[in-house]
């Protein structure tokens, strides 16, 4: 084997490392995150455990993946440790499936139909799919699907790559003397170990594996060491996603570890001593593609089957090893869905950062309402409990922002890149509109203190503007989580009278105080108030804007309102007049507003 052999071997390397990295993504667009919401609402039943993490890693071709996400789910307290034994050893058995349509390279017929399903034959036909659905449509889930086929033809072109490369080894005598010394159990077991912590993939790790055997050249006896150490050293991906993580997500990636590391121990001791009793013939046999995915799928089953109803064992065992820290504070968990593993993950991350935004609105809402709920009945609880929502809002706006820009980066479909874009947008209204609760609940704290109060008919005045305030921030809010376009419509006249009523309260008290029948200082109050609630009607106009404005692809606010207000249908001024009517002041009298101490 000579110098440019090596390098073919290693080119065949990268590309079949790049196709089984474009295939996972591809399968992963292509899921838009439902199958990690499957693994977040698992129940703590193991065998529905296996199975979903089988199922899921089966789909994204990764136990890797899998795993990492599993320790980020525990991470933000999405997923008990008790629920992640059984996902971990259903990712052991799911991640097999790429070596068996790895093993179809090993195929060797005349026949035409058993010649179809040689990935030599129908990869170039994938490939030519991928293409077109790539470049000449516009479905994004079709783009997906075009990628997943161009990745699996470049990955089985890799693996071609590969075994072409490795086929002179066949004659080079030190080779065959390297592969004898792997039947060595404990060289076996550490070859295969390195070799899969340093790519950082048991599937890859397989396929190496495969070509290596279709040399011939490669032994049963070195080749099942090899694949144990394989399924240790995948183990390292989790490892190093813990750290920096809590306790439990340690733990769960020592799950990882122990159920590998055991199961290996176990399979080994009980297989070479009935091998030492009656030396099973197959072992000097040279080992072939879809031999390796045999032994691979009977260890990872077997070690399944018999390490399964000891998983609160390699619990406690994991309990054992990472001890609880005393100093460690409970995280928050609305705060612990943004979680950095997901990242990886992008469909799954937005889909989190959703549930975030989502929460982040309903604090708003909750921080808004309460303050104007002091207006008529204050309280300390109430002032309490609107300072604590506005903390949370800040916060919200601060690491859902951080977390945005980062995920922004990320490849993402023409879906998910709209609901980045929305998000962004609303959250600093969302905080906005907190902190306009704040200044409601302020000035209904002053009133309080100072044992003011409006008049009844001030009041009267001002629960028309909170009425109709109170409804555009709920329709803004159910537009915003639901998308509604259609429903984005009625923002903008509700806006518009929310702005008349405030210059019409205003009027009204400067034509009280003209009258001398309230106060300078009361007038000051309601000034804060009315503008409070009209700045807040306007940030509702702005998620309304804003989602309209990302669906039609749009970017000018400003002539997007124009268009609004000035259609040629004049339907926005007919539903302005239907709204007038909805919200109508009491006819003006100037009565007394007294200020009591």
């Amino acid at each position: 084997m000579d110098f440019f052999s090596v390098l073919a071997l290693l080119g065949g390397l990268a590309i079949f490392l790049y196709g089984m990295n474009l295939m996972g993504d591809g399968l992963a667009k292509v899921a838009g995150g439902k199958l990690e919401r499957i693994l977040e609402t698992l129940t703590s039943s193991p065998i529905r455990a296996v199975l979903l993490g089988m199922g899921v890693t089966a789909v994204i071709q990764s136990s890797s993946a899998t795993t990492v996400m599993v320790v980020g789910f525990v991470n933000s307290g999405l997923m008990k440790l008790s629920q992640v034994v059984g996902i971990i050893m259903g990712a052991n058995i799911g991640t097999t499936v790429t070596s068996w349509i790895l093993s179809l390279t090993g195929i060797q017929s005349d026949n035409f139909i058993i010649r179809l399903f040689k990935p030599t034959s129908f990869s170039p036909v994938l490939a030519l799919i991928g293409v077109v659905l790539i470049m000449f449509t516009k479905s994004q889930k079709k783009k997906d699907v075009g990628t997943i086929f161009v990745g699996f033809a470049i990955l089985m072109y890799g693996m071609s790559a590969m075994s072409g490369a490795v086929e002179p080894l066949a004659d080079v005598p030190e080779f065959t003397g390297m592969l004898v010394k792997f039947s060595n159990p404990l060289l076996g077991v550490v070859a295969g170990a390195v070799l899969t912590a340093i790519i950082q993939s048991s599937s890859a790790s397989v396929g190496i594996l495969q070509a290596l055997c279709l040399t011939g050249m490669v032994p049963f006896s070195a080749a099942l060491p090899i694949i144990m150490g394989q399924n240790i050293g995948t183990c390292i991906t989790a490892i190093l996603s813990a750290i920096g993580a809590n306790t439990n997500a340690k733990r769960a990636a020592m799950i990882h570890l122990y159920f590998n590391l055991i199961g290996t121990i176990l399979f080994m001791a009980v297989f070479y001593t009935v091998n030492a009793a009656v030396h099973f013939s197959f072992m000097s046999q040279a080992a072939t593609p879809a031999g390796i995915a045999i032994l691979h799928s009977a260890f990872n089953v077997s070690a399944t089957l018999v390490l399964l109803p000891f998983g609160k064992a390699l619990e406690k065992l994991a309990c054992l090893t990472i001890r609880d820290k005393k100093e460690e504070e409970a995280a928050d968990p609305d705060f612990m869905i943004l979680e950095s593993r997901f990242l990886e993950k992008p469909a799954f991350a937005v889909e989190q950062s959703r549930n975030a935004a989502k929460k982040m609105a309903e604090d708003s809402h909750k921080t808004l309402f309460t303050a104007l709920d002091l207006l008529k009945h204050f309280s300390a609880e109430g002032k309490k409990e609107v300072e604590e929502s506005e903390k949370k809002v800040d916060r919200y706006e601060d690491e859902l922002g951080t977390y945005l820009v980062k995920l922004n980066q990320k490849d993402l479909s023409v879906h998910d890149s709209h609901s980045i874009s929305i998000m962004l947008h609303c959250i600093g209204d969302f905080e906005r509109i907190s902190d306009h609760g704040v200044n409601i609940m302020e000035s209904a704290q002053e009133l309080h203190e100072k044992g003011l109060k409006f008049s009844e008919k001030a009041l009267e005045e001002l629960r028309v503007m909170e009425h109709a305030v109170e409804d555009i921030v709920d329709i803004a809010y159910k537009v915003y989580e639901n998308q509604d376009v259609q429903l984005a419509r009625e923002i903008e006249p509700l806006e518009e009278v929310i702005d008349e009523l405030s210059k019409e309260l205003k009027y009204r008290h400067v034509q009280r105080l003209r009258a001398g029948e309230c106060t300078i200082e009361m007038g000051f109050i309601l000034s804060d108030v009315t503008t409070s609630l009209e700045r807040v009607a306007d940030h509702c106009s702005n998620i309304g804007v804003c989602v309209t404005q990302v669906h039609a692809d749009l970017f000018d606010t400003h002539q997007h309102l124009k268009q609004i207000k000035h259609s040629t249908d004049a339907s926005f001024y007919h539903e302005l007049e239907a709204i007038r009517g909805q919200y109508q002041l009491p006819p003006l009298t100037v009565e007394a507003e007294t200020a009591q101490a």
